[in-house]
């Protein structure tokens, strides 16, 4: 930095967040570059508090929601941005200086893809369903590992959770089988955990649909065929601001629920879905819409019509990814428009 004069002539700001450090890149209206300085976290909210209000860049990764917020409250105008879409613009080298050199030229591009910026509510609603979906995939490997040491001891259990619930107390319980008396207490310690993570995930999804019962917002998404609190509430949380995609082909383009596009030479190819942005939520909808579509041939209305017919000429699978991005298209309307749903409207 020049002077401490010629701070007040900053207009944007590329900021490479760290954990303890901060790498900061300011230009001028002219594209000068008057601010290269590495600060801590008490520095960055000191400097920014000095600085007038500007165009600021960061990179949407962990804590830059946070930062995001705090920012904002100083008067700045801040924007995320996917790491991705500045990679590009990094220029020789790679260090945490050129880092926000390159944040710094690409939240001044006028293309910009910008990521909508959380709130405190949402980051509470996304941090249940990650707490939950690594209590369920604990579960599953531990499931996984009972089964193989069973396996081990001549007793195959079919996949599913059912069959291991119904199978291990009887087994604990039959003083005839082979099992050892170390291999049973074992086998009874594992089964205590499965139980415990059972209870948390039936906890957190009591959290889950209290939270849906109590939003407006997840109340029109749930009326939506396939769609309920589980991904309801995760839609809300991952989307800030619904009005921040121009239409719902744009959203479901961001979860990667549309087709992978390889053009050249004036031929375009289409191509499996892109399967870009949240696979968690992606995983959702389309879980949902494969339920839908289990139910549909009862159905009368036009969309059932249109899915089963899909799904007779196409496959399941295809059909379910189909109806999940009509959902994710009808959504964006709901969520726009404070509309409630209408099968008509599908």
């Amino acid at each position: 930095m020049r002077d401490n004069s010629e701070v007040f002539e900053i207009s944007v700001v590329g900021i490479d967040l760290g954990k303890n450090t901060f790498h900061l890149h300011g230009i001028d209206a002219s594209g000068h570059v008057i601010l290269k300085k590495q600060v801590t976290r008490a520095g960055l909210l000191r400097l920014m508090s000095q600085l007038p209000s500007c165009l600021v860049g960061m990179e949407a990764c962990g804590g830059s929601h946070d930062w995001a917020r705090r920012i904002l409250k100083m008067g700045h105008d801040v924007r995320l941005m996917g790491a991705q879409f500045v990679k590009p613009y990094v220029k020789s080298n790679k260090n945490d200086f050129s880092d926000a050199a390159a944040i710094c030229e690409a939240v001044s591009r006028p293309n910009m893809r910008f990521v909508p910026i959380k709130g405190m509510e949402q980051q509470d609603v996304q941090s249940i369903h990650r707490a939950r979906s690594l209590a369920v995939s604990h579960r599953t490997a531990q499931a996984n590992q009972m089964r193989g040491l069973l396996m081990e001891y001549g007793i195959v259990l079919p996949q599913g959770m059912a069959s291991l619930r119904g199978r291990i107390p009887d087994m604990l319980a039959d003083a005839d089988n082979d099992l050892t008396p170390i291999f049973r207490e074992l086998l009874c310690q594992l089964a205590d955990e499965v139980r415990r993570l059972d209870e948390r995930i039936v906890c957190y999804d009591r959290q889950i649909r209290r939270l849906a019962e109590q939003s407006d917002a997840c109340k029109r998404l749930m009326s939506i065929p396939g769609m309920g609190p589980m991904s309801a509430t995760a839609l809300v949380a991952a989307v800030a601001d619904a009005k921040a995609f121009g239409n719902g082909r744009e959203m479901a383009a961001w979860l990667g629920l549309v087709p992978r596009q390889h053009s050249t030479g004036g031929k375009s190819r289409l191509l499996g879905i892109s399967k870009r942005g949240d696979s968690y939520l992606r995983k959702l909808l389309i879980q949902g819409a494969q339920s839908a579509l289990r139910v549909a041939s009862k159905k009368p209305d036009r969309l059932s019509k249109w899915v089963c017919e899909l799904s007779e000429r196409r496959g399941r699978n295809v059909a379910a990814v189909a109806l999940a991005n009509k959902n994710m298209r009808t959504a964006w309307v709901l969520l726009t428009k404070h509309e409630c749903y209408h099968p008509a409207m599908a």
